[in-house]
């Protein structure tokens, strides 16, 4: 019959359990992938501890991330940029606007924002005035507008 260890889950692991498990895996499952890969600890009651200092630096680092968040969406609420484009007749657009062309228009005007934070479901490819959501956290999102007008040709 196989040894079997109690270990202390570091990341979820599949079907295994979550974060802060207390599990029992076979000596060698344990010894040769969960603690080389830092999947897990034996669980000692000073590795206890070490998990629970993590879990809370971690909780505290996320707290920090989403204050960072929650202010920048209240910076960014309501803000405004324009594109001028090239259109045909009916306002379709010669190209497109997306996550990245929105985000570079943002930092011109001195916001942070990057284009995965641009929630788009397809870039924006008539003329026309658009709300665009942007998202900073999973928690925290703002809105914005964006004006596509026409380019005013020679």
């Amino acid at each position: 019959m196989a040894k079997t260890i109690e270990v202390i889950l570091r990341r979820k692991v599949g079907e295994l359990g979550e974060v802060g498990d207390l599990v029992n895996v076979k000596a060698g499952y344990a010894r040769n992938y969960l603690v080389p890969h830092g999947l897990a600890y034996q669980a000692t009651e000073e590795n206890r501890r070490r998990l629970e200092q993590e879990r809370e630096a971690a909780l505290a680092a996320e707290e920090q991330e989403r204050q960072t968040a929650v202010e920048l969406a209240a910076q960014i609420q309501g803000a405004s940029i324009t594109f001028s484009m090239l259109a045909g007749e009916e306002g379709k657009l010669y190209g497109s606007v997306g996550p990245r062309e929105i985000a570079h228009e943002l930092g011109e005007q001195g916001f942070d924002v990057a284009g995965r934070h641009v929630i788009l479901n397809e870039p924006i490819k008539a003329l026309g005035v658009y709300s665009v959501p942007i998202k900073f956290h999973p928690d925290v999102q703002s809105a914005i507008k964006v004006w596509v007008i026409r380019e005013e040709g020679d």
